[in-house]
């Protein structure tokens, strides 16, 4: 999958971080609105250095709270499917 923010540069303005994840039409809204309640959640800040938001970092913000690295559960044992017994009561 070809994301947009992999052709960010590193650091990144609020604005083409907004392009890049909702598109033109709603970026304005989104830096505005959107931004400040992500804040809270952990997104990361501007770096005053850099004037930008460090893209790798927001890739990654995005990845937990999209559940994506929730990851799957592991195998609890190995499968011996045919020896099933019904247990009576």
């Amino acid at each position: 999958m070809n994301s947009p923010l992999a052709n960010l540069p590193l650091f990144a303005t609020d604005q083409q971080l907004a392009v890049a994840i909702v598109g033109k039409e709603r970026a304005a809204m989104w830096v505005e609105t959107v931004i400040p309640q992500l804040e809270r959640k952990g997104f990361p800040r501007v770096d005053s250095l850099h004037n930008g938001r460090p893209v790798p970092l927001i890739i990654k913000f995005y990845d937990g709270y999209l559940g994506l690295t929730a990851g799957f559960a592991a195998p609890d044992g190995e499968e011996r499917l045919g020896t099933f017994s019904r247990r009576r009561k």
